[in-house]
C-alpha cells in the first residue's frame, strides 16, 4: 500500500516512515501542514494518509473533511495525542485513530482495517470538536481549489450550488446555506434568504432604487439586496464598525 504521512512535526514524520516501511509498505510522501496533504493526496493518490489532527493551520480533521471533494480520496487514520475522553466521538463515529507514540503492533492493525470515511461520520466529529473550517474547498477546473475563510466576502445560494465569492474570484460548492450559516456564525451574517455576507467586509447600507436597502461591501463593486427583516441586524454591526 502506497501511505501519506501528514504530521507536523519532523521527528513524527520520520518516525512514522520507519514503521510504515518496517511493515512492508510504501510511504509515497510526507506532509507538515494540511494544505500540502490535500495537494499530495489529489497527485499521488495514495491508499491510505496517516494524518495528525493537531497541526497549525488547516487541522487534521479540517483535512479530513476537504478529502471527501477529491474524486478517489484516500482512507484515513488519524494520529493524535488527545485523552480518552476527546477520542469518544471517533469511536462512536467510527473513525479509526493511533495514539501517539505510534505503536508497531497498533498501527499494522489500522492499517490493514483502513477505511475510507464518510460526510456523515466527519460532520458529527467536527460538531462534538467544535471544528470551524478555515477553508472552503471545491473543484474547480479539474483542480482542486482551497478558499481561505477570511477571504470570502459573501455566499450567494443559486438553487442546488452555492456561489461563494471571494478576494480571488468565485467558486461554487454543494453545501447548503443554512449549514454554512450555522458553522460561521461568528464571522456571517444572513442579509437575506439567500445570501450570507462576511461582516468585516460590510461598509454600508444604501437606499436601492427598488425602494428597499443594497450593501455596500469592500474589496468588489457588487451590491446585494438586504431583505427588510434583516435590515436592523446588519444596521447593528454597521454601527459596531463606525464606533
Amino acid at each position: 500500500m502506497n501511505i501519506l504521512i501528514t504530521d507536523d512535526e519532523a521527528l513524527a514524520r520520520e518516525r512514522l516512515r520507519l514503521l510504515v516501511e518496517s511493515l512492508g509498505h510504501t510511504v509515497s510522501g510526507e506532509a507538515s501542514h494540511g494544505e500540502q496533504a490535500l495537494q499530495m493526496c489529489e497527485t499521488l493518490s495514495p491508499d491510505i494518509i496517516l494524518l495528525d489532527i493537531r497541526m497549525p493551520g488547516m487541522d487534521g480533521l479540517e483535512t479530513a473533511r476537504h478529502l471527501m471533494v477529491l474524486e478517489n480520496p484516500p482512507a484515513v487514520i488519524f494520529i493524535t495525542a488527545f485523552d480518552q475522553h476527546a477520542l469518544q466521538a471517533f469511536e462512536i463515529n467510527a473513525l479509526d485513530y493511533l495514539l501517539k507514540p505510534v505503536r508497531k503492533e497498533r498501527l499494522e492493525d489500522a492499517l490493514n482495517k483502513a477505511g475510507r470515511l464518510n460526510r456523515v461520520q466527519l460532520a458529527k466529529v467536527s460538531d462534538d470538536q467544535q471544528q470551524v473550517r478555515s477553508h472552503i474547498c471545491t473543484r474547480s477546473r479539474n483542480r482542486l481549489c482551497l478558499v481561505p475563510v477570511h477571504k470570502i466576502i459573501f455566499f450567494m445560494a443559486d438553487q442546488k450550488y452555492i456561489s461563494v465569492f471571494s478576494e480571488d474570484g468565485e467558486v461554487l460548492i454543494e453545501e447548503s446555506l443554512k449549514s454554512l450559516e450555522e458553522e460561521f456564525q461568528e464571522k456571517f451574517i444572513r442579509i437575506h434568504r439567500n445570501a450570507l455576507v462576511a461582516k468585516d467586509y460590510i461598509l454600508s447600507m444604501e437606499k436601492a432604487v427598488t425602494g428597499g436597502q443594497s450593501l455596500i461591501m469592500k474589496a468588489t463593486d457588487k451590491t446585494l439586496e438586504v431583505s427588510r427583516r434583516h435590515v436592523p441586524a446588519v444596521r447593528k454591526i454597521i454601527k459596531g464598525v463606525g464606533g
